[in-house]
């Protein structure tokens, strides 16, 4: 846990998973990013799936930034990509603060690939049939024009998106949909920045009021491995647009301070960074 004021932020690993090497890691070779990574032998490294958790005392706010892969899979299913999910892990960690999930009052939706919000949430009754929110209580927000693009995707990442998982976002009463590249934000200590390199409109919230900062990177840098530039993964829609993204997230990084935290690394929750914008080096892991 690190305190950014007016938020106490926690990441809590939802489960675990593993995805090819040299679709996270483009045209790495395998030489490099292996002294990195733990592979196993289908060529896929140890990945999680995290969820950060920042409260507002204050102000009662408990937001969710990701939610996880989610329970919507089947035996066959998780063990294509080594899904081992924590369907406690939210729960157990907010519990242990003295909350429940009753007590969310915001979760962001980074983007909606099933690695990230296949927990947004549950099969009602029967597998493949009706769902229901896992988080009903909870504002919900989403960029528009992500959400446009889940429902209409490209050839190359249709398969990161599962409709199950957000299908009912479009009608639901509690869903706020941010709009255009610079969007407000009606939360005290909370601003929005917007990525295009992974997928479209992809968000990321920055918390903190004062000089210090944290950003979600989400899925422009996923792991520790992902600091440095070229390390770019094959999923992403716009690698060079990716690419001048990192750039601006470790100047700030470095540059101002910026504490910078991870949604798949298995080892860090975040990181302090130092070095230089090309050249990037952990100074300190954050105990979050």
């Amino acid at each position: 846990m690190i305190i950014i004021p007016p938020f106490e932020i926690h990441s809590i690993v939802t489960g675990k998973m593993r995805l090819d090497g040299g679709a996270m890691f483009g045209v790495v070779p395998k030489v490099m990013w292996e002294k990195s990574s733990d592979v196993d032998h289908l060529n896929r490294i140890a990945m999680t799936t995290r969820t950060l958790l920042a409260i507002d005392s204050s102000a009662k706010r408990v937001i969710l930034v990701d939610t996880g892969c989610g329970s919507k899979w089947t035996p066959e299913k998780a063990q294509r990509f080594g899904l081992e999910v924590d369907h406690q892990a939210i729960p157990n960690a907010l519990i242990k603060l003295g909350l429940s999930t009753k007590d969310i009052t915001d979760v962001v939706v980074t983007h909606l690939h099933f690695d990230h919000n296949g927990g947004l949430t549950s099969w009602y009754d029967q597998p493949d049939e009706k769902t229901t929110p896992c988080f009903p209580s909870a504002t919900h927000w989403v960029h528009r024009k992500h959400f446009e693009h889940a429902n209409s995707p490209h050839h190359k990442d249709k398969a990161s998106y599962i409709p199950a998982d957000f299908n009912d976002l479009a009608t639901a009463d509690n869903v706020r949909f941010l709009e255009g590249d610079h969007p407000t934000s009606s939360i005290e200590g909370l601003t929005w920045w917007v990525s295009h390199g992974h997928t479209p409109y992809q968000i990321h919230p920055i918390f903190g009021n004062g000089k210090q900062r944290l950003i979600f990177c989400g899925d422009i840098i996923p792991t520790v491995a992902h600091l440095r530039l070229p390390w770019v993964m094959a999923y992403d829609m716009l690698p060079m647009t990716t690419i001048a993204e990192k750039e601006w997230i470790n100047h700030k990084g470095i540059k101002e301070g910026w504490l910078l935290a991870f949604p798949h690394d298995h080892q860090h929750g975040g990181v302090i960074i130092d070095g230089t914008v090309t050249r990037p080096v952990v100074a300190k892991s954050l105990d979050l």
